[in-house]
Formats: C-alpha cells, structure tokens, sequence
C-alpha cells in the first residue's frame, strides 16, 4: 500500500513540474509604479515546457521577419526588449503624470503590453500615447482598467 502512496505521490509531483512556467525566453516585466493598492497583479510571463517548444518556431520566424522586411536593424525583433522596457519605465516614472497607477510592463517583439490600474480613462490613453514616443516601441497593448474593481484583461499571478 505504501508503494502505491508513494508512486502515486510521485505521478502528481510530476504533473505538476511539468506544468511549471518559467520565463524561458526572459521577456522583461517591470513594475513601474505602484501607487494604486489593491491593483489586480499581473502574472510574470512564463511557460510550460510544451509552450516552450511551440513558441520557439513562432519566436524564431515573427523575430527574423521584422530584419528581413527591413523595419528592424537587429536580426531579431526580441532582441530590443532588454533594453525598450527600462526605457518606457523611465519615460512613465519621469512624466509625472502617472504617479498615482499601479502599471506592469511586458516587452514582446517591440511590443509593450501595459497591465494594471489607472484613475481615467484618459490616463489609460495618454500612457499608451507616451509609450508609443519611446525610441524602437512599435506598438503598446493597453490591458489598463480604470479604478481596482473590475476584472482584468491580462491572466492573475
């Protein structure tokens, strides 16, 4: 009976590391402000094992394209996030305007998906539009809510 306990025991174990997530590609995310408590936190990006392998291709072939079609001066467009998302956090912490949010930064392929709260509706907007100013941005997703109440666009941690 114990054998069956402890094979049991070791077949969910199992289960469960197998869908673990991890950041296997080190997408940045930041937090950048915080001022909003009670905020909705986003979950860090990450991926089950399998993700990883299917993600690999798509990665691969949506990076080359943006050098090949000439838009991009590195061979890959993922390259850029490194170095894009602690530039937009600086740009949104130096602006003044959105001392009073509780955002997370995501950078994707260029591609910066903001998460968390903000108090208008207009301040959503006006951060996308900053956003979009930093240097090698090439597009913004606004998964943005207004108030702490309502129930996120972007998955929970």
């Amino acid at each position: 009976m114990r054998a069956v306990v402890f094979l049991l025991g070791l077949a969910l174990c199992a289960g469960a590391s197998a869908q673990e997530r991890r950041n296997a590609f080190d997408d940045p995310f930041l937090q950048v402000t915080s001022a909003l408590p009670g905020c909705p936190v986003p979950r860090p990006p990450g991926f089950t094992e399998e993700e990883v392998r299917r993600e690999a291709h798509v990665r691969a072939q949506h990076g080359n394209s943006c050098y090949r079609s000439g838009r991009c001066r590195l061979p890959n467009s993922y390259l850029y996030d490194r170095e894009i998302i602690p530039r937009v956090r600086q740009h949104i912490r130096l602006d003044g305007r959105f001392d009073d949010t509780s955002v997370w930064i995501l950078g994707e392929r260029r591609l910066v998906t903001l998460m968390g709260c903000v108090r208008t509706r207009e301040q959503a907007e006006q951060i996308e539009k900053a956003v979009l100013l930093v240097d090698d941005v090439m597009g913004v997703i606004n998964f943005l809510q207004v108030g702490t109440a309502a129930r996120p666009k972007y998955p929970l941690r």
